[in-house]
């Protein structure tokens, strides 16, 4: 029929749209990570922010690595928890490192419970230079330094920094790792390439405690579910720039279940949908194997065809980012599994309405606001 071949032949030109996507990011990744042309910035005293939720798969590794830098001035870390009972709590302090205050508060200040965290923390952080990131995070010895540069540059207000995704937890970590590396990170390559893109990762937020101030604190975001985005989009809103400064981060995934993955990843697309509707349903493109797949029952052979480029052309960007990262987030094997699980979650992310985060449902509202079910009042 007419009909079911025009649907096949609309999906071959996705795919192949597609593969072209592909092979352009891993293009492009190597700009992503060209050095900076300006000196190192002088050392300058730093306030590690770290909001933590549990016993996650290496902790006390992860957070080491903040403490641990090529960096001569004083370090302090304050980490915060929301419950006596964390087990967080006797992690940070089996640690016993004199660099670490730890915060213990309950205070709930809206919706996003990082934020209450971040809100619970803050008074005691000591230093002007300020740096959030979350809690499954490990950085290189040169973090400290290459953030302090990169902000040191003129009308620059923050910095946020790329990450690639190792599994801590078993093979589904191992396939959540492979969505951050080989699914979002092409994505990335390709709006920082063409200047598209305006980033903000939890990952890393580096900015001073003035343009904190002056974009109203943390509260500002206490009812956003994406926090991280719309603090950087507040810094640009000044007037001043944010950065990503070539360092590639390595985010510790702790699934250790289809369950674990599949809450996680549909948040994280539900949140970059409710930042950009229309460049979120582009990405589409992004999805060229299961594009080519679909595409099989109504143009067999040239979806076949297509099927084996789109597979090629992951793999190739595969290769390139491994190289680049100097370690592989998952098997090869893996990469067509991890395609489709991916696609999966891009249609289902456009039927939900609420998200998990960590074992609590949000409600999703307008302009990406989320309400807890208990309605509990902002204090």
């Amino acid at each position: 029929m007419p009909f079911l071949h025009g649907i096949g032949w609309i999906l071959v030109g996705l795919a192949g749209i597609g593969i072209l996507y592909t092979l352009v990011a891993a293009s492009l990744l190597g700009r992503l990570f060209r050095p900076f042309s300006s000196g190192p910035a002088k050392a300058e005293a730093v306030s590690l922010l770290k909001p933590l939720y549990g016993a996650e798969p290496r902790l006390a590794a992860n957070l080491a690595t903040f403490l641990d830098q090529d960096w001569d001035v004083p370090v302090q870390m304050v980490a915060g928890v929301q419950r006596q009972d964390d087990p967080a709590i006797a992690i940070v302090a089996g640690m016993d490192r004199r660099e670490i205050d730890l915060i213990v508060d309950s205070t709930r200040h809206g919706a996003n419970a990082k934020v209450a965290n971040l809100l619970n923390m803050a008074p005691a952080a000591r230093h002007d230079l300020i740096v959030l990131s979350d809690s499954d995070m490990a950085v290189p010895p040169n973090y400290l330094a290459t953030l302090a540069t990169a902000l040191a540059a003129p009308g620059v207000g923050a910095a946020t920094c790329l990450y690639r995704g190792r599994g801590d937890g078993g093979a589904w970590s191992v396939i959540a790792a492979a969505g951050i590396s080989y699914q979002f990170i092409p994505q990335l390559a390709i709006g920082l390439g063409i200047g598209l893109a305006r980033p903000g990762m939890g990952s890393t937020i580096a900015l001073r405690r003035a343009t904190l101030d002056a974009i109203g604190g943390f509260r500002r975001f206490a009812d956003s579910l994406a926090d991280d985005y719309e603090l950087c989009a507040a810094v640009r809103g000044l007037g001043l720039s944010v950065v990503v400064p070539p360092i590639l981060l390595v985010h510790g995934c702790a699934e250790r279940s289809l369950g674990d993955v599949w809450r996680h990843e549909l948040r994280w697309a539900a949140t970059i949908r409710t930042i950009d509707r229309g460049g979120y349903a582009g990405t589409i493109l992004t999805h060229p194997l299961p594009l080519a797949l679909l595409a099989l029952p109504f143009a067999p052979a040239t979806g076949a065809g297509m099927a084996v480029a789109a597979l090629a052309a992951r793999l190739l960007f595969k290769i390139r980012f491994d190289a680049i990262a100097g370690a592989a987030s998952a098997p090869s094997w893996m990469l067509p599994v991890r395609d489709i699980l991916s696609f999966v979650v891009f249609v289902a992310s456009f039927l939900v309405r609420s998200v998990d985060w960590r074992g609590e449902r949000l409600k999703m509202e307008q302009h990406g606001r989320i309400v807890r079910p208990s309605e509990m009042p902002v204090r």
